[in-house]
C-alpha cells in the first residue's frame, strides 16, 4: 500500500471534508480539541469536498468548515508554510466567522461559538514543547475566563511530535501520527486499526483507491508544494549568500576607507617628523614614541606649532604635556 499525504489540499479535503467523512472528522476533532473525549456526537460539514472541485493548490493553506450539533462552528486549517502575518490571519478568520453569523435584525444572543483548529507543519511557539496549544480569552493576572468557549484557537505543531509508531498510546497520538507520517506507511498498522475512523481515513488515503484523474490532481499539488519548498530554500540560500557578499563588500569599503585614513595620517606624521629633523637634527627615540602616540587632532596641532619650538627640549616638553 501507498498512502497520500494529508498535508496536501486534495488529500486533506478528501479525507476530512467529503460526504463520507463525518465520522472521521468527529473522531479527529474530539482528539484535537477535546483531548479524546467524545464531546462531539454529530456535525455538518459545510461545502463538502467533491473530487471534481479540486483543480490546483489553494494558496498555502487548506481548510474544512464544520458546524457541531450545539451550533459551534469549527474552522480546520492546515498550514504548510510559515508565511508573513500568518498568526494575524488565523485571528482574522476566527473573528470574521464569528461576526458574520448575524444577519439583519438578529441580536447578539444568536451568536454561536467559533473554534479555529490550525495544524502547522512548522514550529510556531518556540517557547513551549507542547504539541497542542489552546488559547481563549482570560483575565491577565488571575486567569479566569471571559465568555468561556465563545472564541478559541487550537494549534497542533507537527514538528514537535516525535513519537514512533510503537510508542503511540492515545487517540491523540494516533491522529497526529497519521497526519504527519501517513506517506511512510506500507500497511495499516494494527494499533491504528484500533480506531475505526482512523482505519477508514487510511483506506481513503490509499492511492490504490484513487481514480486516474484524482492521482493526476494529487501529483500536480505535490509538484507545486515541492516547487514552493525549493523556491523558499533557494530564496533563503540566496539571501544568506547576498548577506555575506554585502558584508564582505561593506567590510572592504570600510577597510579601504580606514586604510586611506590611516595612510593619510601616517603620511602627515612623516612630513612633520622630517620638518622637525631639519630644525633639530635626528629625533630621539623618546620623542618619536611620543609623536606616534598623538591623536589625529593633536598631530594637527603639532604641525601648526612646529615653528614655535626654539629647541628640541621645548618640543619634548610639549609632547610630554599631551601624553599626560
Amino acid at each position: 500500500m501507498r498512502f497520500i499525504s494529508p498535508k496536501t489540499d486534495f488529500a486533506f479535503k478528501k479525507i476530512f471534508g467529503s460526504d463520507e467523512s463525518k465520522d472521521i472528522l468527529i473522531s479527529f476533532l474530539n482528539a484535537m480539541i477535546y483531548s479524546g473525549e467524545s464531546v462531539i456526537q454529530d456535525l455538518e460539514i459545510l461545502d463538502p469536498y467533491s473530487a471534481g472541485d479540486v483543480v490546483e493548490l489553494k494558496d498555502t493553506y487548506l481548510d474544512v468548515k464544520a458546524v457541531l450539533e450545539d451550533r459551534t462552528t469549527v474552522l480546520i486549517e492546515m498550514q504548510i508554510w510559515n508565511v508573513e502575518a500568518f498568526e494575524k490571519r488565523v485571528v482574522y478568520n476566527l473573528c470574521k466567522t464569528y461576526g458574520n453569523q448575524l444577519k439583519s435584525g438578529q441580536g447578539y444572543f444568536d451568536l454561536n461559538p467559533v473554534i479555529a483548529l490550525t495544524i502547522t507543519d512548522f514550529k510556531l511557539f518556540p517557547s513551549t514543547q507542547k504539541v497542542i496549544s489552546c488559547f481563549c480569552f482570560q483575565e491577565k493576572e488571575e486567569r479566569f475566563a471571559y465568555q468561556e468557549n465563545e472564541l478559541a484557537m487550537v494549534f497542533v505543531e507537527l514538528p514537535k511530535f516525535n513519537k514512533q509508531l510503537e510508542e503511540l498510546e492515545s487517540v491523540i497520538d494516533k491522529w497526529i501520527y497519521f497526519i504527519k507520517e501517513a506517506p511512510s506507511l506500507e500497511i495499516i498498522p494494527d494499533n491504528l486499526r484500533e480506531i475505526p475512523q482512523l482505519e477508514k481515513a487510511l483506506t481513503i488515503a490509499n492511492q490504490a483507491g484513487l481514480s486516474v484523474s484524482e492521482l493526476e490532481k494529487l501529483r500536480k499539488q505535490e509538484m507545486v508544494l515541492e516547487d514552493t519548498r525549493g523556491a523558499l530554500s533557494l530564496a533563503q540560500r540566496e539571501g544568506i549568500e547576498q548577506g555575506i557578499i554585502q558584508g564582505i563588500e561593506q567590510g572592504i569599503i570600510q577597510g579601504i576607507e580606514q586604510g586611506i585614513m590611516q595612510g593619510r595620517v601616517q603620511g602627515e606624521r612623516r612630513v612633520i617628523v622630517r620638518q622637525l629633523e631639519r630644525r633639530f637634527g635626528k629625533l630621539t627615540s623618546n620623542i618619536m614614541a611620543l609623536i606616534e602616540a598623538l591623536t589625529n587632532q593633536e598631530l594637527e596641532r603639532l604641525s601648526e606649532a612646529i615653528w614655535d619650538f626654539k629647541t628640541s627640549k621645548d618640543l619634548l616638553n610639549w609632547l610630554q604635556q599631551k601624553s599626560n
